[in-house]
C-alpha cells in the first residue's frame, strides 16, 4: 500500500514536471514566446482537465506541487531582490510603488461593489495586479484562506492579461517613441509579471530595461508588508477570543531571508542564473498542480466579472502610471 502511495505520488509530481517543461518549450516557439511558459502551463492543465477528468489517483503528488513547491518557489524568487538597491537607489519610486498598489488592490473591491463579482477572486485579482502577479497571489492566498480553484482562476488571468498588456506596451513604444526611462518607470510600475516588465521594458533598450526591473523589484518588496497587513486584517475578523491562532505564512519568512542573502552576500551571476531558472520551473509545475483545479464552468461563472473589474483597473492604472512616469 505504502509503495503503491509513493507511486503515485512520484507520477503525480512527475506529471506536472513534464507540462512544466512542455510548456517552457512551447513558449520558445514563435507567437508562443510572447504569451510565456506561466499562461500556457495554466490553460494546459485547464484543458487537461477539461477533457481527461482530474487524475485523482495521483492527486498527492499534484497537491505536493501545488502546495509544498509553490511556497518553496516563494522562498526563492527572494533571491530576486537586492533590499538596498531599492532602499538607496529606488526610494522614491518605492513612494509611487506604494500608490500603485493600494491603487490596484483598493479600486477593485470599490469597482466589485458595483458589479458584484466574487470578492475573494477580485482581491486576489487585485493583489496580483497591483504586485507581482502569481508569486504575490500564492504568498497571501494562505492568509486568506483561497481555495485551489480561485488561486488558479486569479493566477491564469493575471498571466494572460499581463501578456495583453505588455505586448500593447511594445506596440505603442514603436509606433510613438518615448523616453527609455519614463518608459522603464511606465512599464515597472503597471505590468503585472516580472516578466511581463522584461517583455516590455526590453524593447526600450538597456535603460528602459534596468529602470522597469528596480521598479517592479519595488512592488515585489512592498509583498512583505502587504503579507503582514492582510494577517492583521483577517485575524481581526476572527472571533474575539483571549488567544488566537495566527496563521503565519513561514514561508514568507523564507522570502525575507533569501531577500537578504542577496542583498549581503555576493552570490555568483551563474548561481543566481541556476536558482532562477529552478524557481520558474518549481513555480510553474506549481502553476499546473493549480490550473488542474480549475474548470470550464468555474471560469464562466465565477472569472467574468472580475476579470472585467481587473481589465478596467489595469487600463486606469496604465493611463496613471504613464502620466506618472513622465514627471518622475
Amino acid at each position: 500500500m505504502g509503495i503503491q502511495m509513493n507511486k503515485n505520488f512520484l507520477l503525480g509530481v512527475g506529471f506536472t514536471f513534464i507540462i512544466a517543461i512542455v510548456s517552457i518549450l512551447l513558449s520558445n516557439l514563435p507567437i508562443l514566446n510572447k504569451v510565456g511558459a506561466l499562461a500556457i502551463a495554466i490553460i494546459t492543465a485547464i484543458m487537461y482537465r477539461h477533457f481527461k477528468c482530474y487524475p485523482t489517483q495521483i492527486e498527492s503528488g499534484i497537491a505536493f506541487s501545488s502546495k509544498k513547491l509553490l511556497r518553496l518557489a516563494i522562498i526563492l524568487y527572494g533571491l530576486k531582490l537586492n533590499l538596498s538597491t531599492i532602499i538607496h537607489q529606488g526610494s522614491t519610486l518605492l513612494i509611487f510603488d506604494v500608490g500603485v498598489v493600494a491603487f490596484a488592490i483598493c479600486f477593485m473591491i470599490l469597482l466589485n461593489k458595483i458589479i458584484k463579482g466574487d470578492k475573494n477572486l477580485v482581491l486576489l485579482l487585485g493583489i496580483g495586479t497591483g504586485v507581482c502577479g502569481a508569486a504575490a497571489i500564492a504568498a497571501i492566498s494562505p492568509i486568506l484562506k483561497s481555495k485551489e480553484r480561485d488561486i488558479g482562476i486569479s493566477v491564469g488571468l493575471v498571466a494572460i492579461m499581463g501578456t495583453i498588456f505588455s505586448l500593447t506596451y511594445t506596440l505603442l513604444f514603436a509606433l510613438f517613441p518615448m523616453d527609455p526611462t519614463a518608459y522603464g518607470i511606465w512599464s515597472g510600475a503597471s505590468l503585472h509579471e516580472i516578466a511581463h516588465v522584461i517583455l516590455a521594458a526590453d524593447a526600450g533598450g538597456s535603460e528602459a530595461l534596468s529602470i522597469g526591473l528596480l521598479t517592479k523589484l519595488g512592488r515585489v518588496f512592498l509583498l512583505i508588508p502587504l503579507s503582514i497587513i492582510f494577517l492583521v486584517i483577517v485575524n481581526r475578523k476572527k472571533s474575539n477570543k483571549v488567544a488566537q491562532k495566527i496563521d503565519f505564512p513561514y514561508f514568507l519568512i523564507g522570502f525575507l531571508i533569501m531577500s537578504a542573502v542577496n542583498t549581503f552576500v555576493d552570490i555568483p551571476e551563474g548561481v543566481l542564473n541556476v536558482m532562477s531558472t529552478f524557481t520558474t520551473l518549481i513555480l510553474i509545475m506549481a502553476m499546473v498542480g493549480l490550473g488542474l483545479n480549475v474548470s470550464f464552468s468555474d471560469l464562466r461563472t465565477k472569472a467574468l466579472k472580475p476579470m472585467i473589474a481587473m481589465a478596467i483597473t489595469s487600463v486606469l492604472l496604465s493611463v496613471i502610471t504613464y502620466f506618472v512616469a513622465g514627471i518622475l
